[in-house]
């Protein structure tokens, strides 16, 4: 955390405090907005996972793939819109991929007790909890990471993609396997990217752009913890 170190050094002691507060307020903005979508996602996957008539209008139809698909193509759509809206709007629009998201996770439900969904997601979240607290306080440069993680990440949507249609228990174990460590990684590398990104512009003074960089730094660490929930689900979670 070369740039980090290096700006508090240059700051003087009343600067240096003042970037301390700053950041301590931007992530918790970050983490909050990241709790209240993994809310939003949590109550709504459970709602229809938990109704049969509505598990069966969506998952055993072809609109399953509308809702399977629809998160990956808003997802990059947000990325690449959100600079034009307003950061109002950029918050509503996370939100609704939120819902969206346990629209398309609902199915676990069916498929897993409800303990073991709620043990997978305490692990998850204590396996998060360390990951990012690594990723804020450690002076290690995580960012030659940052490539590797995101070639992994195509590699898991693509094999994830190909085995819809083989059905390979195999390949699905393999999968999952590198979608924990993957996702692990890129907890560490994310939180202390949104610290930098931070840091960086921070100075700039403009609220609007700080306001957006916490709706992406967010939306990113929620990616990163529900991948890893779902991942981790395929060996914890006991069927029904």
């Amino acid at each position: 955390m070369a740039d980090y170190e290096t700006m508090r050094s240059r700051a003087g002691t009343a600067g240096a405090a003042r970037i301390d507060e700053g950041l301590r307020a931007h992530m918790n903005r970050v983490y909050g907005l990241m709790s209240l979508a993994m809310l939003v996602t949590g109550g709504v996957a459970w709602a229809v996972g938990t109704n049969e008539a509505m598990l069966a209008a969506i998952f055993g139809t072809p609109l399953k793939w509308v809702v399977m698909f629809a998160p990956l193509i808003v997802v990059f759509a947000f990325g690449a819109m959100i600079h034009r809206m307003s950061a109002a709007m950029a918050q509503l629009v996370f939100f609704a991929f939120g819902a969206l998201m346990g629209l398309s996770i609902s199915f676990i439900f069916a498929v897993y007790t409800g303990v073991s969904i709620a043990q997978t997601f305490l692990v998850t979240a204590i396996a998060f909890a360390g990951l990012s607290l690594y990723g804020y306080t450690t002076r290690r440069d995580l960012s030659g990471l940052g490539t590797f993680l995101m070639m992994g990440v195509i590699g898991l949507i693509v094999a994830s993609i190909v085995n819809i249609f083989l059905g390979s228990p195999a390949i699905m174990f393999a999968i999952s396997v590198l979608g924990v460590l993957i996702f692990a990684g890129l907890t560490a590398f994310d939180t202390q990217a949104i610290k930098q990104e931070y840091v960086q512009h921070a100075a700039s003074g403009d609220r609007e752009w700080l306001e957006k960089s916490a709706i992406m730094g967010a939306l990113r660490l929620y990616l990163d913890f529900l991948n890893m929930f779902m991942f981790l689900l395929q060996f914890l979670g006991n069927r029904e």
